[in-house]
């Protein structure tokens, strides 16, 4: 089942109440409840938002991801269970013990679904994607000849070409969208990866020490044109994408129920990352060497 994702951009007071999460509005809105257990994600945007520690404590156990934002309106803090499997110590030894080569291995094959959904995705919107597909088809174990950013330089000088666009955080829109669906992006990732027994800090290729969510980033490589998709669709459909609206957010943040496919089966994207961790943690223990990512189109 696919879990709710709330968006809090108002003032409110978050509670609980016979396992249900309980909103109440400042401005006199009717009391609203939702049953904690059909929440994946909650993101709380406004400045005045109250929430309980008793709540917390229950979407915690949940397994829910708990998101913060800042006073611009951008995710800041994704707040995770600490145990978030049963067998989690035998888990995250597989995952420590993990050696080069297969490190390696995961990678090449993390690399070839991104570039491949990359070129997909050029191709739906009827732009040019050979040079993509070739990458794609000659990735080398660990990406030794850095497949990855060859393809990310040529999606994006199309993917965009009405746009002078250039792929940075702090970049000309619609950057601001990429962001921002990046972010969602990750923290639903991070959330599957704790429900899998794997330590989001220990990356497959990501390995930057002031990172907590390096395996995050490494697995949400080949989901990416998913939150490109929805972004294609709002600069193609919105006058003006300079800010980021309630309504624009609304969108990025529907990325969580866009359908994909793995392995001929068709699941929400929110579902189909806990089947790619899942894999993930089968490869690290020995059962499979194969990642389940999605083939988009």
């Amino acid at each position: 089942m696919i879990k709710r994702t709330l968006f809090f951009a108002t003032p409110a007071y978050l509670s609980t109440k016979n396992e249900q999460l309980v909103v109440n509005y400042s401005d006199g809105q009717a009391e609203k409840r939702v049953p904690i257990e059909d929440i994946g994600m909650v993101i709380m945007e406004h400045q005045q938002i109250t929430i309980t520690n008793a709540l917390l404590e229950k979407l915690v156990a949940n397994k829910a991801a708990v998101i913060s934002c800042n006073a611009q309106h951008l995710p800041v803090s994704l707040l995770l269970p600490l145990d978030g499997h049963t067998e989690l110590n035998e888990r995250l030894r597989y995952q420590l013990n993990a050696s080069k080569p297969l490190m390696k291995n995961l990678w090449q094959q993390t690399i070839e679904a991104k570039i491949q959904n990359q070129a997909a995705l050029l191709a739906e919107r009827g732009l040019p994607n050979q040079r993509l597909l070739h990458l794609a088809n000659s990735v080398q174990s660990g990406d030794t000849r850095n497949n990855e950013a060859q393809a990310a330089a040529y999606y994006w000088q199309h993917l965009f070409e009405d746009f002078d666009f250039t792929r940075g955080q702090k970049g000309t829109p619609p950057n601001n969208l990429l962001n921002y669906g990046y972010a969602i992006l990750r923290a639903i990732v991070a959330r599957a990866l704790i429900a899998s027994g794997l330590l989001p800090a220990i990356g497959i290729f990501h390995r930057n020490k002031y990172n907590a969510y390096c395996l995050a980033d490494d697995i949400m490589e080949p989901y990416r044109p998913y939150v490109d998709l929805i972004v294609c669709s709002l600069v193609d459909s919105q006058d003006d994408i300079s800010e980021l609206t309630i309504e624009i957010k609304k969108e990025l943040l529907s990325v969580a129920s866009i359908d994909v496919v793995i392995e001929g089966k068709t699941s929400p994207l929110f579902v189909g990352v806990s089947r790619t961790t899942n894999a993930l943690f089968e490869c690290f223990a020995g059962i499979s060497r194969k990642m389940l990512y999605p083939h988009y189109g």
